[in-house]
């Protein structure tokens, strides 16, 4: 007879866990079994997303009219008062990527014998040649130079490249700025004409612009405890300019990455990863963490959007959109609602299912079995309450222009269900010729920018830990002080952690999507002054 072993048994005899270790893992709030699921996931690995299709116009993609996005709108500003507005934006990360040109620069420069003409010929470099092109246009311009001109007695007697050297290294030095190191959130984006402005301020601002009712606006941010009093002090010096400007009260509100999603590191082999002092190393969780922080917000309504995808110009237009989208879901969730509302008071009978069939098949991209129609019609009720009563997504998508990130497709389970989701490239086997070829068939990608509905018709928050695909998380390799390592990412926010929502695509213009993934995003038209700002 086999022996029943408990998990904290298996983790002693197949991965040599001590005592030593449990403790750890106690001090860190993570569930043994959760730990064990993560360590099989290593062994077995990870499927890879079986793509049906790309999602399409009329396939998967709604294309709105502007006049049918102002008639959502409207809807939705009719409807708002009645409504909590949140709105969630990630901010946790830093800006490490944003100036990883300009990081392997001063690495790579050699400042001794070579001209940065030089440096930009041998390596080829085209960002660089385009930062100090531009470099006058960055908002941040004119405060580095006066802290290179104060570091530098004799900064007018420098040649040009050398005080092009000097402000970088100013910039990313921490001693002095920091820039790499820091948060997107809270670097200067934006030049106005009396003020220089954060993308934390803007995501105020849009507050006054779409998220909110009743005069009151609900921001959440989600940050790293080491960088929250960053997020506090911007805040705290603008918040009255913005309230006595749009006539709105703000109520900020900041949450943290749970680190009880922590995800264990193993070795290439597959055995727990140790460091020089033989402890487990855990690494944090990805995005898909984030679902933690959205099931413990209380809206009718929340508008998720990146932390770097702010707009000088144009908030007006963006307003549409963002309104419409949020129209598109509540007149879909008011139709939901009525129908379960019907099932549970027996007021369905066999000669309605077939229009709600539709509208689930139609309007909210269920897939719905052949052999349904062959159901009791008890069966057919229950099918439909448990297919409906979800956490509804509204999500804008964008055309496709090679920008990178993830897309919206259809795709097929292993039990042979196709559903709408958003794919990263990176859950798709690019080898597979048939599975590549869909990829590169993409029309639309994915700008994240979703309305959300987390409660049910009863007015309950659902718990959205309920709705993930723990079959949809990512494998990465990292590197620990030499060592190769593999980590363990949880299902992405906007991926297979609402992988089991309701979900509606929505085609948005790309003047809404203005993300800042390098520092020479600030150069393009969207992040520059225009029209007197």
């Amino acid at each position: 007879m086999e022996e029943n072993f408990t998990t904290k048994d298996n983790l002693i005899k197949h991965y040599g866990f001590t005592e030593a270790d449990f403790e750890q893992i106690k001090a860190l709030d993570i569930s043994l079994d959760k730990i064990e699921g993560e360590l099989l996931l290593f062994q077995s690995g990870i499927p890879k997303i079986n793509l049906e299709r790309p999602a399409t116009i009329n396939d998967g993609i709604v294309k709105l009219s502007n006049e049918e996005f102002q008639n959502f709108a409207d809807f939705f500003d009719v409807r708002k008062e009645k409504l909590k507005l949140k709105k969630f934006v990630p901010a946790s990360g830093a800006a490490t990527r944003m100036f990883k040109f300009l990081n392997e620069f001063l690495i790579d420069f050699d400042h001794e014998h070579e001209t940065i003409n030089a440096y930009i010929n041998r390596k080829k470099d085209k960002n660089l040649s385009i930062f100090l092109a531009g470099i006058e246009k960055f908002p941040f311009y004119d405060e580095i130079k006066t802290k290179v001109k104060e570091l530098h007695e004799d900064y007018y007697s420098l040649e040009s490249h050398e005080k092009s050297y000097q402000f970088i290294k100013t910039m990313l030095s921490p001693e002095h700025f920091d820039f790499a190191n820091k948060p997107k959130g809270v670097l200067d984006f934006h030049k106005y004409e009396s003020e220089i402005i954060t993308p934390v301020e803007e995501h105020l601002n849009e507050c006054a612009f779409y998220a909110c009712s009743n005069s009151v606006s609900h921001l959440h941010f989600t940050v790293s405890d080491h960088h929250e009093d960053l997020f506090k002090t911007i805040i705290a010096s603008v918040k009255q300019k913005v309230e006595e400007k749009s006539k709105i009260t703000l109520h900020v509100s900041y949450s943290y990455q749970d680190k009880s999603t922590d995800t264990i590191a193993v070795t290439p082999a597959n055995e727990p990863f140790r460091n020089e002092n033989g402890r487990l190393i855990f690494r944090p969780g990805g995005h898909g963490s984030l679902i933690n922080n959205l099931n413990n917000l209380d809206a009718d309504v929340i508008f998720i959007k990146n932390i770097d995808n702010v707009i000088q110009n144009h908030i007006q237009e963006i307003t549409l959109y963002k309104k419409g989208l949020a129209g598109v879901l509540i007149d879909l969730q008011e139709q939901i609602f009525k129908i379960l509302e019907a099932v549970e008071n027996n007021a369905t009978t066999e000669s309605n299912i077939p229009a709600i069939i539709d509208f689930m098949e139609q309007k909210l991209n269920i897939d719905v079995l052949e052999d349904f129609y062959k159901y009791t019609i008890e069966n057919k009720l229950e099918f439909i309450k448990t297919k409906l009563n979800r956490p509804i997504r509204v999500c804008g998508m964008v055309k496709n222009e090679g920008e990178p990130g993830g897309g919206p497709f259809w795709v097929k389970s292993y039990k042979g269900n196709v559903s709408l989701q958003i794919v990263e490239s990176s859950q798709v086997d690019t080898r597979n010729p048939e599975q590549q070829q869909i990829l590169t068939k993409a029309t639309h990608f994915n700008p994240v920018d979703l309305v959300c509905a987390t409660k049910n018709y009863r007015g309950e928050k659902f718990d959205l830990a309920q709705f993930i695909d723990p079959s949809t998380g990512f494998i990465v390799h990292k590197n620990n002080k030499g060592k190769d390592l593999k980590g363990y990412e949880l299902p992405g926010l906007w991926n297979g952690a609402m992988a089991k929502w309701i979900t509606v695509f929505v085609e948005v213009p790309l003047v809404t999507f203005n993300p800042v993934k390098t520092v020479n995003d600030l150069l393009k038209p969207a992040h520059q002054p225009q029209n007197g700002n």
